[in-house]
């Protein structure tokens, strides 16, 4: 099963945010993760409505991870941002065995059971120990002035 990239991008942003110290703005997110400024503010939208992230305007803002959020599962964003949708489309166009499909079947199994794989792995799970130092790592720090020493 492949997932899309949005909820790539939503699972990383929530890891980050988790194993974050404090707040990060968008900008900082996009350039730690590597990932497109605009895909990150839509994600970070639909994580903030989703409960996962907090963000806080204004000239000290940024996103944090929402309090409890840690202990959101994977399978919580994943069907936040996929859905409870079909892993196939039969009706587009009208497939003639769909009436009696044992595959539309064993595919609906396979996906339940990939969900709760998800289900069982909390934000938290994904951070501990050096994933979360990994992460850390990466945060980019507010660009200071830059000091050369000559020896």
């Amino acid at each position: 099963m492949k997932i899309n990239r949005a909820t790539d991008m939503a699972l990383r942003i929530a890891m980050f945010a988790a194993a974050a110290q404090g707040r990060a703005t968008v900008d900082e997110l996009a350039m730690s993760l590597v990932l497109p400024r605009s895909h990150v503010a839509k994600v970070v939208q639909r994580l903030s409505r989703a409960g996962v992230l907090v963000t806080i305007r204004g000239r000290s803002g940024g996103v944090v991870i929402a309090e409890g959020a840690d202990n959101v599962t994977v399978g919580e964003i994943f069907r936040a941002f996929e859905g409870d949708g079909e892993v196939v489309e039969c009706h587009r166009p009208p497939c003639p065995l769909s009436a009696n499909c044992q595959l539309r079947i064993e595919l609906r199994r396979a996906h339940e059971a990939f969900i709760g794989v998800l289900d069982d792995v909390r934000i938290a799970d994904l951070i501990k120990g050096s994933p979360g130092e990994l992460l850390r790592s990466l945060s980019v720090a507010p660009p200071g002035p830059t000091v050369v020493t000559l020896a």
